[in-house]
C-alpha cells in the first residue's frame, strides 16, 4: 500500500467542516445515537478546558482545552460531526 499522499491533501476539505459554525453542526452520540447539533450538548467548564456531553446518555462528546499556544479537541465520543456544505 504504497498509493497515499500525506496529511497536507486534506487541507482543503478540513477547512470546509471547521470554518463553518460548529454549533449548527449536527452531532450523533457514539452512546446512545442521538442527533441534534452541537449547541444542545451540555457542556461543563469546571475542569481544565471544557468537557460537552450528551443531553439524553451524558456521554462525554466533545472536550476542548486551550493553551496560550495550543488548542486540542477531542471528539471521541461522537460517531459523526455533519455540517451543511458552503451555500447550501
Amino acid at each position: 500500500m504504497n498509493d497515499h499522499v500525506d496529511g497536507n491533501m486534506l487541507a482543503g476539505a478540513l477547512w470546509q467542516v471547521f470554518r463553518p459554525d460548529i454549533t449548527a453542526a449536527q452531532a450523533r452520540c457514539a452512546g446512545c445515537g442521538m442527533v441534534g447539533p452541537v449547541a444542545g450538548l451540555h457542556v461543563y467548564t469546571d475542569a481544565p478546558g471544557a468537557v460537552a456531553r450528551c443531553a439524553r446518555c451524558q456521554q462525554v462528546n466533545l472536550q476542548v482545552v486551550q493553551s496560550p499556544t495550543d488548542l486540542w479537541l477531542s471528539t471521541s465520543g461522537l460517531s459523526y460531526l455533519r455540517f451543511r456544505a458552503p451555500g447550501r
